[in-house]
């Protein structure tokens, strides 16, 4: 059995367990807030060094995700990036470079559509042409999801055997260009255990991370992709 199938039941098994003291992974609504999500790990999270992970959804962007990539690597941080299928056809070189630079790929859906508005074999052909796509560029197929929106619907469980990650830190970057006003948010929201979300689509959201990462280490946080995050490694 492979190291990303070895991985996968490990995770699977702590999920059912959390399931059966929290009542929120097994047995959940078609539709999980955030927060919801992450707490269930945030109880795994015994390690006395406070670990946090930092995402970006929507790219790759040809504008700034290699300007972010080159930032992460001055500062030896592995991220998080879920991808949209048609940007990776799009921009695969960037792929290669996020893959090659060691940090974790999942998948954000082919055309950042809403899961909870299509039908579900519409959201599995999103989830299935990304994964291709991303197999096609790094030779591997990715293992976690992070569905538009954070909305997922338990009927496609079944259908797709993939790891879903929400977030509990969302300084929503997307919607003003002051990096200054994000950093705030993440702040004040973040603690040990945390998926903080942003995205690779701006300069401003790419200087929010930096400057956000430079403090929380300063705090005594690490920063680790949601994988080992989640399984605590």
């Amino acid at each position: 059995m492979g190291r990303k199938n070895v991985l996968r039941l490990v995770l699977l098994c702590l999920m059912y367990v959390a399931g059966l003291t929290a009542g929120a992974v097994v047995n959940r609504s078609s539709m999980l807030t955030p927060a919801m999500r992450v707490s269930e790990y945030q109880d795994m999270n015994t390690e006395e060094k406070k670990r946090i992970a930092i995402t970006f959804d929507d790219g790759p962007n040809p504008n700034y995700t290699e300007e972010l990539l080159k930032g992460l690597k001055k500062r030896g941080v592995k991220a998080t990036f879920f991808l949209l299928g048609s940007e990776v056809e799009e921009y695969p070189d960037i792929v290669k470079d996020i893959h090659k630079d060691g940090h974790l790929i999942g998948v954000h859906s082919y055309e950042h559509v809403n899961f909870g508005q299509i039908g579900d074999a519409q959201a599995l052909q999103q989830v299935e042409k990304t994964q291709e796509a991303i197999y096609q560029v790094t030779g591997e197929y990715p293992d976690f999801i992070r569905p538009p929106y954070g909305c997922w619907k338990k009927e496609l469980d079944d259908q797709i055997p993939m790891i879903e990650v929400l977030w509990d830190v969302d300084p929503c970057d997307w919607a003003t260009t002051d990096s200054g006003t994000v950093v705030q948010r993440i702040l004040s929201q973040v603690k040990d255990g945390s998926i903080i979300l942003l995205h690779d689509a701006s300069r401003s959201s790419v200087q929010a991370a930096f400057t956000a990462i430079d403090e929380l280490r300063q705090e005594g946080y690490e920063f680790v992709t949601v994988e080992e995050l989640m399984l605590g490694y």
